[in-house]
């Protein structure tokens, strides 16, 4: 792994407080990147012709969407939006997007930037006419899940293309308190997983930004990160106050981002994820399998979690329409919760008890996991304990890194 350290030269407009206070004044403290924007009078974009990078997490309070307000609001001199993976509104399945259209609410002009980087993306930027990019999507804290790589990508762009990055911030749904799971290898680079952070990073987006800008763009972007107000790095989504609204069609509840980080791993294997099931990420099964499993997996005594047999049928993806068997997660503690780790061991036991395990034929689990390590060490035999312990050392050096870029407590 390598880890190419650099000054970081972004700019920080809101700072945060963490002063104690009574849970009535802590909860009018509580502001979103987004409402210290707005409590500022816009004048991080003052005299700006501004673009946004957003999708139907991008909402206040009272779950208006920020695009709606700010088209509203004189102060704001909003050109364009650009729609990730799912779309801006939201209408597109994994894998999908919405394409280029006007927005009928608005009428601003909606571009496409899913699996799009680099010159294409510039040229999108420049297309528009926009002076300032501004970002705010939902993250849910796991390596894979791509929204952190369109941020990414679209600060890189924004660099070639000359134009100003704005962040604005949003918790870490599943806290920010530890990064967990093993570091990319770069040669395993895809579009979940561009960079060596780790499978769990806990960091939220403005952080992440700013480790972006510092280690791993070749020049840094003109950055401007707008923090929370009154976020702690120990607050899980249901204690900060804020709405959900599912950043994905599969993401349905904080608690599918609670498993996601290790459960996503059966998107490598040919067991389902719980796609089209209510409980995607926490139930996951295949035809053939038994109670065995979770005898398998409750007999290690994991902490803070329990499993329970099964079965369900999935209404599209993996055995549509087919009943399954296998396991549904049932988190009773989520402090002490390790999801990566849990996700390794549910890979080790349904290995074990079923004689139809297989990883997918491309081995898009190295592609998740971010190097060879999982997939051949639980083929070797090994188990959950030394599987984790193989990718300690790395998980420890991006830890280090990580520390600096770290703006909340």
């Amino acid at each position: 792994m390598h880890l190419p350290r650099r000054t970081l030269l972004a700019a920080t407009t809101a700072a945060a407080s963490f002063t104690a206070a009574p849970p009535a004044a802590a909860a009018r403290r509580r502001r979103t990147g987004f409402e210290n924007l707005a409590a500022n009078a816009y004048a991080q974009l003052s005299g700006q012709r501004v673009g946004i990078v957003t999708n139907p997490t991008g909402v206040t309070r009272d779950v208006r969407h920020i695009v709606d307000v700010m088209h509203a609001d004189t102060r704001v001199d909003l050109r364009a939006v650009f729609g990730p993976e799912h779309g801006f509104r939201g209408t597109a399945q994994a894998g999908g997007s919405e394409g280029r259209y006007d927005d009928p609410a608005t009428g601003l002009p909606v571009y496409d930037t899913y699996l799009k980087s680099g010159q294409a993306l510039a040229g999108i930027f420049t297309a528009s006419g926009v002076d300032t990019v501004v970002f705010d999507i939902q993250d849910v804290g796991a390596r894979f899940y791509t929204y952190i790589w369109t941020l990414y990508d679209c600060m890189e762009a924004a660099r070639l293309a000359g134009k100003r990055f704005v962040v604005l911030d949003r918790p870490n749904p599943v806290t920010g308190q530890a990064a967990l799971g093993p570091v990319l290898h770069e040669e395993f680079a895809t579009f979940v997983g561009r960079k060596p952070i780790s499978q769990a990073h806990g960091m939220t987006v403005a952080e992440l930004a700013r480790l972006f800008n510092g280690e791993f763009l070749s020049t840094p972007v003109e950055l401007d990160t707008v923090l929370m107000t009154g976020w702690r790095r120990s607050q899980w989504y249901d204690a900060w106050g804020l709405p959900w609204v599912p950043p994905s069609p599969n993401m349905p509840t904080p608690d599918t981002a609670l498993v996601y980080s290790g459960t996503c791993l059966f998107e490598g294997t040919n067991l389902s994820e719980g796609r089209g099931t209510t409980r995607p990420f926490e139930l996951l099964g295949a035809e053939g399998v038994d109670g065995r499993w979770a005898d398998a997996a409750n007999r290690l005594a994991l902490p803070g979690v329990r499993f329970r047999e099964a079965y369900f049928a999935p209404t599209f993806s993996k055995f549509q329409g087919k009943t399954i068997g296998g396991v549904q997660i049932h988190v009773h503690d989520r402090d002490a919760y390790d999801p990566v780790r849990t996700g390794i061991a549910l890979l080790v036991t349904a290995r074990k008890v079923w004689s139809g395990f297989a990883w997918r034929p491309d081995n898009w689990i190295d592609k998740l996991t971010g190097s060879t390590l999982v997939r051949t060490m639980i083929d070797a035999g090994a188990d959950t304990d030394a599987v984790v312990a193989g990718w300690e050392r790395e998980s420890a050096a991006f830890r280090r890194v990580r520390g600096e870029y770290l703006v909340y407590r």
